[in-house]
C-alpha cells in the first residue's frame, strides 16, 4: 500500500477539493480503493499487516462518507480552507431564517394527517436543494468559505427538522 496517511480525503480518492462531485466515480473510487487495502489481501503477510489494512479499510470508508454526503463535504472543505463550521459555539442565524424555522416547527406541531407533514417535507426538500445549490456556487464559484460555513450551519439545521418530520410521519404510522 502506497497511501499516505497525511492526505485529505480529496487525495485518498484522487478527486479535486470541491464541492461538486461525481457520484459514480466516488463510488468506482471507493470500490478500488476497497480492493487495494482489505484486510484478507493481506492475511499472508500476518497479524500486522492485516491490522495496518483495516485502519487503512477503515480510513477510505469515513473518506467515502465525507464526501458522498453533501452537508460534510461542505463543512470539510470550508474546514480546510480555515472556515471551521464550529456548529457547537456558532448557532448564531439571519432573522429570517429563524422565522422559517419557527413557521415550520409550528407548522409540524400542527400536522394532524399524512397530508400536513408530507406538504411540509415538500417545502423542506424544497428549501434544501435550493440552499445546496447556493452552496455550490458559494463553495466552487466564489469560494467564499466563510459564507459557506453559515450556509452550512443552517443546512445543518434544516437537517435536524428533516430528522424531527421524519419522526412525526413514524408517529402518524408512515
Amino acid at each position: 500500500m502506497r497511501l499516505d496517511l497525511a492526505s485529505t480525503v480529496f487525495e485518498l480518492f484522487d478527486t479535486p477539493p470541491r464541492f461538486t462531485q461525481d457520484r459514480a466515480a466516488l463510488d468506482a473510487r471507493w470500490r478500488t480503493l476497497q480492493g487495494e487495502v482489505h484486510p484478507d489481501r493481506f492475511a499472508a503477510e500476518g497479524a500486522a499487516a492485516q491490522r495496518v489494512a483495516m485502519q487503512w479499510a477503515v480510513r477510505v470508508n469515513e473518506a467515502y462518507q465525507r464526501l458522498k454526503d453533501p452537508i460534510r463535504r461542505a463543512a470539510y472543505l470550508c474546514e480546510l480552507n480555515g472556515a471551521p463550521i464550529e456548529a457547537e459555539n456558532n448557532t448564531a442565524m439571519p432573522t429570517a431564517f429563524l422565522v422559517q424555522q419557527m413557521e415550520w416547527r409550528e407548522a409540524l406541531d400542527d400536522a394532524r394527517t399524512v397530508d400536513d407533514v408530507d406538504a411540509l417535507v415538500q417545502q423542506v426538500t424544497d428549501h434544501r436543494q435550493a440552499a445546496l445549490t447556493r452552496l455550490e456556487a458559494t463553495l466552487d464559484r466564489d469560494h467564499d468559505h466563510a459564507a459557506a460555513a453559515q450556509q452550512v450551519r443552517a443546512l445543518m439545521f434544516v437537517e435536524r427538522f428533516a430528522h424531527d418530520i421524519d419522526q412525526r410521519l413514524e408517529a402518524l404510522g408512515q
